[in-house]
């Protein structure tokens, strides 16, 4: 019989094919094509369970899969494409299998499947193995902090740095301390890809058709054990229409690039002749075209600027998905290329942001000069008092007003003298100069989670046997 639709898997109830301008607009051959190796192999699967089901004789299955390895050699080594005619990726393997077969054994694998199963399987396959990749760059830069943080937390000098809140002076911190608050995040973001591994690989759609299931007695649950699923979908409407799986991945996606931009635009403030906090290695930033002296942050500014082509990714996937009837849209096709970027976009970008972080030089000697400056000890001031046994309403008085008085003198907190501070109150003895020091502050913060020399090496470790375990489960 002859078809109307050449390279598409409908036609038959069509007198003519499509316009041109509905060819242009219905192709997805130019993105979906990566998912090339996916598709083979729930052919292959697919194949299985026809023969189980009675429907393919052991020839028939031999030849099929004979066929299908043929074209995954083929598209490994590059040789394998789609024609213009092709409409999506299902299609082009379809023609494409037919040609190595022949249509009368290539002809009985579509029985008992739909593209709508397909892609929603596929789709899930494909981002599971990126998701993997991700999170293992991801645990990358997690290293390269805790190798930082590691050289700044010697056992006899560790490397402090001011702290800040609302981008002011705040407390002084130790430098590990501020890096490891950079590396938390991104192992919480590796936390959810695992998460979200979990429920993706409880569930393949194969089987579940256009939307209502077979009525061949294929087996689902065997295809989802062959493609590394540990179950199928309890309903195949939701199977076939279901994408919170693809919104999920672009929030996680983008919330890395929002965690690695924060700490790109501390490196970008740091890299300044104001803070001179880092220097950068040559060979991870650039030059100017016009201005000899520039040496430019540009693998920070481009993390900064991708965190927002990422959030845009997710908002174009919730666009898209927000009022979709039940069951499959052709809406969906809009689901692919913005979690292609995302993937494509940290695949790149991940490797280059965290050869910036491992080779970043701090300046450690202009980070503790800055430290205790901008009364960033006051803090400290009260609670020694109220280890004093002040209460903390009047130590925190107490402490501001010393302040108001280093203002009105252009001194710092530990440059008043004995009498200056016994004129501001009796409870500040000559002992308060036990605190007014970056050193004795950052000691004096031993709880869990505090900035002492102690519990960041407690907390140090605790991070890297995370990253081990994560590490070990990705293998």
């Amino acid at each position: 019989m002859s078809t109307t639709n050449e390279g598409k898997l409908w036609g038959g109830r069509f007198a003519g094919g499509p316009s041109p301008e509905l060819e242009a607009l219905s192709r997805s051959t130019h993105f979906d094509w990566r998912l090339t190796p996916y598709d083979l192999a729930g052919s292959h699967a697919h194949a299985n369970v026809l023969r189980a089901a009675g429907l393919l004789s052991d020839a028939e299955v031999a030849e099929l899969h004979r066929g299908l390895d043929a074209l995954g050699e083929r598209y490994a080594a590059g040789t394998l494409l789609p024609d213009p005619t092709d409409e999506d990726v299902h299609g082009a393997l379809e023609r494409l299998l037919l040609e190595e077969v022949g249509p009368e054994v290539g002809g009985r694998l579509r029985a008992g499947r739909s593209r709508n199963d397909q892609v929603a399987t596929l789709f899930k396959a494909f981002l599971r193995d990126h998701a993997a990749v991700v999170a293992g760059e991801v645990l990358d830069l997690v290293e390269a902090l805790a190798v930082q943080a590691r050289a700044h937390l010697g056992a006899d000098r560790v490397s402090i740095m001011p702290g800040r809140t609302h981008l002011q002076h705040a407390q002084p911190v130790l430098l590990a301390h501020h890096l490891l608050a950079h590396a938390w995040p991104l192992l919480r973001d590796v936390d959810r890809l695992r998460d979200w591994d979990v429920r993706v690989a409880a569930e393949s759609p194969y089987g579940s058709g256009a939307l209502a299931g077979s009525s061949l007695g294929l087996d689902p649950e065997a295809v989802a054990a062959e493609l590394g699923f540990s179950g199928s979908s309890a309903n195949s409407i939701d199977g076939t229409a279901a994408r919170d799986f693809v919104a999920e991945f672009a929030f996680v996606t983008a919330m890395v690039g929002v965690d690695v931009s924060r700490f790109a635009e501390e490196v970008i403030l740091w890299s300044t002749r104001e803070f001179d906090f880092v220097t950068l290695h040559d060979s991870w930033s650039t030059g100017s075209s016009i201005m000899p002296q520039k040496k430019n942050p540009d693998i920070a500014e481009l993390a900064r600027g991708k965190a927002g082509r990422l959030i845009g990714n997710l908002s174009g996937v919730m666009a898209t998905l927000k009022a979709l009837p039940l069951a499959y849209n052709r809406d969906l096709q809009e689901d692919k290329e913005p979690v292609f970027d995302s993937v494509d976009t940290l695949e790149v970008l991940l490797p280059a942001f965290t050869g910036m972080v491992a080779t970043l030089v701090f300046n450690t000697e202009r980070m503790a000069e800055l430290a205790p400056q901008g009364f960033s000890l006051a803090t400290d001031v009260a609670e020694w008092l109220v280890r004093e046994g002040v209460p903390f309403r009047v130590a925190h008085e107490v402490a501001g007003a010393c302040v108001r008085r280093c203002e009105e003198l252009g001194i710092e907190l530990h440059e008043l003298s004995d009498q200056q501070f016994a004129e501001i109150s009796p409870h500040l003895t000559p002992q308060v100069r036990e605190v007014l020091t970056a050193e004795g502050s950052v000691a004096s913060r031993n709880g869990r989670g505090g900035t002492a020399p102690e519990r960041v090496r407690e907390q140090l470790a605790e991070l890297t046997a995370a990253v081990a375990t994560h590490r070990d489960r990705l293998r």
